[in-house]
């Protein structure tokens, strides 16, 4: 009995809970649950495999739920409990993020009509609460970040058993470097370059259907489980080889795949990024001003719309969800010019859709317009296509002209 009080334990602790300590420090209310788990110290870790039978049973949607930033969502669990001995008040339910292989973060606890949400999800996650034996979790206002693996528990008093759903999020996977050139991001870096330019790092898994999608960058980066990896649909020799073993991962060989370079130990090394993002709330728009500006003057042109200067992130979502599609170049908040293009033609950068980038112009070169970003409920002061500078010259590149004398200038 001992050895198996032992194995017991060590099981639990494999799978990173510490449920009775972790349970006491995060919710005084239920302190007698971690309390039980103390007091029997032989808890049972219950796998219910087919045809094994238990007293808690959880089930959860095979695959994946899908959904995107700003969407709601639900998370589905159901459990079975011969509650012959107990009622149901007395099953704990919890949901936990896997953040690491053995490492979970707390989402949201119940036991009977006590519930609690822990950190961003706190005002967004709720039980759905369809009944006797309905553990799902339904997501609201759903975060980049919310984008992993989600683990629904069911515990009574001796046994428990777990279900695994996956929620993925619509988007689309960019590469990034910075001003200062290619392969200059740690891995901290590139994790902070992806949120500066609304988007997070990218998994190994988004990455691959990019790659299946067309996706083709033949500069390794960063992703998000601390791997360097790069995806190659037209092989090519400086781009690792045109095929045969070892120039490829997943789906490698003569047709492409996603080149691997596997987990990297020193997260000092220096890579590019890949980036992902999803469905922007708001709206991503061009704006031709009457002269061509510099990168001073996009601020201030964006912001005489009732906008800001896109991000990276936010043209490339307007781009592949929204459909937009435009052969004119602009400023982006990092500094860089790109366009937009859905569907390929003749100058237009060749004969596949996309975003193009013109890299990162010198500061003071004057471009034809800017692409700006404009919030959801934001008003636009300039209505049908009127905006905001001096009349007689200036425009929107300004200097230190008198905002107060600006005046209604078509745009």
């Amino acid at each position: 009995m001992v050895s198996g009080a032992v194995g017991s334990v060590c099981a639990a602790a494999a799978r990173g809970r510490g449920r009775g300590a972790l349970w006491a420090a995060a919710w005084g209310v239920l302190l007698f649950a971690g309390a039980a788990e103390a007091q029997h110290g032989r808890k049972k870790v219950v796998h219910v495999l087919e045809g094994e039978s238990g007293s808690v049973v959880v089930q959860t949607a095979p695959g994946q739920v899908v959904s995107h930033r700003g969407g709601t969502i639900v998370l589905p669990c159901r459990y079975h409990y011969e509650a012959a001995a107990h009622g149901h008040d007395s099953v704990r339910l919890k949901w936990t993020k896997v953040v690491d292989p053995l490492a979970f973060a707390d989402v949201f606890v119940a036991l009977g009509a006590q519930h609690r949400a822990f950190g961003s999800y706190r005002g967004r996650a709720e039980l759905q609460g369809d009944g006797p034996g309905d553990a799902s979790l339904v997501l609201r206002n759903v975060t980049l970040q919310d984008y992993g693996r989600y683990e629904c528990e069911v515990t009574n008093e001796l046994e428990d058993d777990t279900g695994m759903v996956k929620l993925d999020l619509e988007g689309v996977v960019f590469p990034y470097h910075p001003r200062g050139g290619r392969y200059k991001l740690t891995f901290t870096e590139a994790q902070r370059a992806c949120a500066e330019q609304d988007g997070i790092l990218a998994s190994a898994e988004q990455l691959h259907a990019a790659w299946r999608d067309g996706l083709d960058w033949c500069n390794a980066g960063w992703l998000r489980d601390g791997s360097v990896q790069y995806p190659v649909s037209q092989p090519r020799e400086p781009c690792g080889g045109l095929g045969g073993t070892g120039s490829a991962g997943a789906g490698g060989g003569a047709s492409g795949g996603v080149r691997n370079y596997g987990y990297r130990q020193n997260a000092e090394e220096l890579y590019d990024a890949f980036c992902f993002t999803s469905n922007l709330p708001g709206r991503v728009f061009f704006l031709k001003p009457l002269r061509p500006l510099p990168f001073a003057g996009a601020a201030r042109a964006c912001a005489a719309r009732g906008a800001a200067v896109a991000k990276v992130g936010q043209l490339f979502a307007a781009w592949k969800l929204q459909l937009l599609d435009r052969c004119t170049a602009g400023w982006l908040a990092d500094g860089s010019a790109r366009y937009p293009i859905v569907n390929p033609r003749a100058r237009c950068g060749g004969r596949r859709p996309g975003v193009r980038s013109l890299g990162f112009p010198d500061a003071t070169r004057r471009l034809f317009g800017v692409y700006c970003y404009r919030a959801p409920g934001a008003p636009d002061p300039a209505p049908g296509g009127w905006g905001w500078g001096w009349a007689g010259g200036g425009g929107w590149a300004g200097g230190a002209r008198d905002p107060a004398a600006w005046t209604p200038l078509r745009v």
